[in-house]
């Protein structure tokens, strides 16, 4: 069977399944907002025991990584992700389900070999961008004020 490219991307294009990109977003805004209303609720708990405004950040972002890192532990948020999509990138607990899951799936290697070595597969590349980025943000707020 000879097929053109174009007659082979016509081809894919029809045999391809369409995706459900509304039901899709309406299912990711509403799971991330209901991760920021959850994360909402935790500061506002802390803030009611008498934390700072400091302090009340703090402990909720260290709650909502514990949670995240408890539910992927628990391949809760593995399941979370697939019925909401880009809603479970909330970067927060999605940064920390991305450190966490490699680690997890590597155990089994050792805690060097393994989870050591493997954490940062997924989250490295934006640790290093993060780092990278500020420091060339940084350089350039210092060259303006210098001018």
């Amino acid at each position: 069977m000879d097929m053109t490219p174009q007659e082979y991307q016509a081809y894919v294009a029809q045999k391809q399944a369409k995706s459900p990109i509304v039901q899709d977003t309406l299912r990711a805004f509403l799971s991330g907002g209901c991760i920021c209303l959850l994360g909402q609720l935790i500061s506002d708990g802390w803030r009611s025991l008498g934390l700072g405004q400091a302090d009340t950040a703090t402990a909720t972002s260290v709650s909502l990584i514990f949670l995240s890192v408890l539910l992927t532990a628990l391949n809760l948020y593995n399941k979370l992700g697939r019925f909401a999509g880009a809603g479970t990138l909330v970067p927060i607990t999605g940064f920390a389900n991305a450190v966490a899951s490699p680690a997890l799936d590597f155990r089994a290697e050792g805690i060097v070999t393994g989870m050591a070595a493997r954490m940062f597969v997924v989250a490295g590349p934006v640790i290093v961008f993060g780092t990278v980025a500020s420091v060339i943000y940084g350089v350039i707020l210092a060259v303006q004020q210098w001018l």
